[in-house]
């Protein structure tokens, strides 16, 4: 690598954690009664477009004041859908998965999350899902995505079928008209988002862009 690309990579990876930082202090600060709702919005949301795809269904529990809430995985539960949750692995990786039973099939996992206990799926399980729901901070109109840096899912959403929807969950204001982006960073398809619904972005509503 140049220096001059070195220096190009420096300065996206610290625009990325300046989205980062003001997205965090956003999200902290809506009030608990606007998240609540929106909360609501997006789980209804999120049963209707699951309805449109079918199963199974990749979905993931919200940490800290990540938009949605644990209802929401309980919701495509109830309505019948499979639902694979993702399982950290223990060295760098793609994404594990296993099958959510109910919360009495969930406990603490690593970095804060919470995984289901069942069988392992393993990483290709992914590639039975219609419809994926990507954790994020914000996404751009392209498809670009910005998640907390751990790259997990940049790894895994390339094991997806092509044609699926990755579909990031969102409050509407982070949806963006432009982010950085990395050369690794994968495209999703579309936002979900409490108010506007399922936004398809990039021209591209079903299926991801390589």
């Amino acid at each position: 690598m140049t220096a001059r690309a070195n220096r190009t990579e420096r300065a996206v990876v610290a625009e990325k954690n300046r989205w980062r930082t003001r997205i965090v202090a956003a999200r902290r600060a809506l009030p608990a009664e606007v998240r609540a709702a929106r909360a609501v919005a997006l789980a209804e949301a999120a049963v209707g477009l699951a309805a449109i795809t079918g199963g199974p269904v990749c979905a993931y529990l919200p940490v800290g004041l990540e938009p949605g809430s644990p209802e929401l995985v309980a919701a495509l539960h109830e309505a019948g859908h499979e639902v694979l949750l993702p399982v950290v692995p223990a060295a760098a990786g793609p994404l594990d998965w296993a099958r959510y039973d109910g919360a009495e099939s969930i406990a603490a996992g690593p970095l804060g999350l919470r995984e289901p206990i069942g069988p392992r799926r393993g990483v290709v399980a992914i590639a039975a899902a219609r419809l994926v729901l990507v954790p994020a901070l914000a996404a751009d109109r392209s498809g670009r995505r910005l998640g907390r840096g751990g790259g997990y899912y940049d790894r895994t959403l390339p094991l997806a079928t092509a044609g699926v929807p990755l579909v990031v969950v969102l409050n509407d204001e982070e949806l963006v008209a432009e982010l950085p982006a990395e050369p690794h960073d994968r495209l999703v398809t579309a936002a979900l988002l409490a108010d506007a619904g399922h936004t398809p972005l990039g021209g591209a509503p079903l299926g991801n862009r390589e």
